[in-house]
């Protein structure tokens, strides 16, 4: 197991006993949307984006139980938009992460409500004192988050997706796509980390640039696996993109040079933490992990 493997598995493990401990089981009415949520967030994923929220606060030395935090605030938002994106009126997925999505297991209302709770309680755990004793950088996180998961970030860009069905997108119009869908909240977790270590400005922009293109390759990579790998590797439906026409970088310029685009971006990306020296591996590791990843 390489270095990396091992410290995406750790960090793994503590955002899931985290979201274990956030997401508890509960009697009565509650209980169901409280099972849906644990259904939607437990028990899946790689758990990128909290990893990049960790490793970007360990180069400012941040305890890790304020890192954490705003890790499992990321992941929440993630895991509440794929349970959105799943439902009829989106993507109408079956299967997530290997098994049931959300409203397959339960039902189309309790999927809206439990991605809904997902999203609230992420602002929850962010404004608590115990993500960090300074008010002032809770609120940057918190704005920070807000602007990455919004209709200027990833709401923004499933919208976009979606009107772009069925037509023809220029280059622009497919990177601000894909910048938006799933870059807005891989930007925000190195964001994040850096905040919450408390960072220098000019740390901060470093760690966003690196994060653009980091997210934008990740989402070229998500198109090249929807076209070559299976379902059961994929652990959700695979040709989508292609059944829906939706506008990638596959369907501009075909899958070399897709593939050639990723590899220029992660080349990039690990290029702007050269001013971190070693303290930059895992986010480096971070950016190959992306590059070769098969689901």
């Amino acid at each position: 197991m390489t270095d990396f493997q091992s410290a995406i598995r750790e960090t793994a493990g503590l955002i899931e006993d985290a979201l274990d401990h956030f997401l508890p089981t509960q009697d009565g009415p509650l209980g169901r949307v409280a099972d849906a949520m644990r259904w939607g967030a437990l028990d899946g994923g790689k758990r990128l984006r909290p990893f990049l929220v960790i490793a970007a606060a360990d180069m400012f030395d941040c305890p890790r139980v304020r890192s954490v935090r705003v890790g499992c605030a990321v992941e929440m938002i993630h895991c509440y938009s794929l349970i959105h994106d799943d439902l009829p009126a989106m993507d109408n997925a079956d299967l997530r992460r290997g098994r049931a999505s959300v409203h397959r297991k339960f039902d189309d209302a309790t999927a809206i409500l439990a991605g809904d709770a997902l999203l609230t309680q992420a602002f929850e755990i962010i404004a608590a004192e115990e993500t960090h004793p300074d008010g002032a950088v809770r609120c940057a996180i918190a704005l920070e988050l807000a602007r990455g998961a919004g209709k200027a970030g990833m709401v923004g860009g499933q919208m976009i997706d979606i009107y772009a069905e069925h037509k023809d997108f220029d280059l622009a119009g497919v990177t601000q796509l894909q910048r938006l869908k799933t870059g807005a909240l891989i930007r925000f977790s190195a964001v994040g980390g850096g905040l919450i270590g408390e960072a220098s400005g000019e740390e901060v922009a470093a760690l966003a640039a690196y994060a653009e293109d980091l997210g934008l390759a990740f989402q070229i990579v998500d198109d090249i696996l929807d076209v070559t790998e299976d379902a059961e590797t994929l652990g959700k439906p695979a040709g989508q993109d292609a059944e829906m026409d939706k506008a990638t970088f596959i369907k501009l310029f075909g899958m070399d040079g897709a593939k050639s685009k990723a590899a220029e971006l992660v080349d990039s990306a690990k290029a702007r933490l050269d001013r971190f020296g070693d303290a930059a591996g895992p986010l480096k590791g971070a950016a190959d992990f992306v590059f070769a990843r098969k689901n």
